[in-house]
């Protein structure tokens, strides 16, 4: 029987040593699976904290550029409100200027706008009450320097300030309103020159 158990045991052995080695080619192929693992693990964490960092930093540029559009929106309306502002003064003082002052723009304005022909300048109630002495003749040569006559009109017209020149049917609107709203393109220029 001892030659059984000896072949038993053989056999045993070469069983022990088949299954340590398969255990241990097992093992090898499981740490190169997990070594493989690891390192595409490894490489696509890098992979995905690049895209991550990139995406991050495509933000921050789309967020600094909207920052940026809003910022120079703003300034542009500052700007934009200043002038306006600057205007409506400027409308302002010419508005509420002292007669004398006034006056004088007005006798400018006429002599400006007066076409060479027979016509009237209507001035607003406020202003018919206060004419100066002299400004009929100084309307009248005003227009006779452009080639035309004027005459007063006794009939206020529906104005806050300037004048109206009627010739026959076709009447040329002299408000201040008018002439600074025909002129705002420019006023607004001048104004963004002297202020930048």
């Amino acid at each position: 029987m001892a030659g059984a158990e000896n072949i038993v045991n053989e056999i045993l052995r070469e069983a022990r040593e088949k299954a340590d080695g398969t255990l241990s080619e097992a093992k090898r192929k499981a740490d190169m699976t997990v070594s493989s693992a690891h390192a595409d693990g490894v490489a696509e964490m890098s992979a995905a904290a690049e895209r991550a960092e990139k995406a991050a930093s495509d933000y921050a540029k789309r967020v600094e550029s909207q920052v940026g559009l809003r910022r120079r929106q703003a300034l542009l309306s500052a700007r934009q409100d200043i002038i306006e502002t600057v205007i409506e003064k400027a409308y302002q003082t010419l508005s509420s200027q002292s007669d004398e002052a006034y006056f004088e723009m007005i006798e400018k304005l006429v002599g400006r706008y007066a076409q060479p022909e027979k016509g009237e300048i209507l001035f607003s109630a406020r202003d018919l009450g206060r004419l100066p002495d002299g400004l009929t003749a100084a309307v009248e040569k005003a227009a006779a320097g452009r080639g035309g006559s004027l005459t007063v009109s006794e009939t206020p017209a529906g104005i806050e300030n300037g004048f109206i020149l009627r010739y026959g049917g076709i009447e040329e609107n002299c408000t201040l309103e008018a002439l600074f709203d025909d002129k705002i393109d420019e006023l607004r220029d001048r104004v963004r020159e002297v202020l930048w």
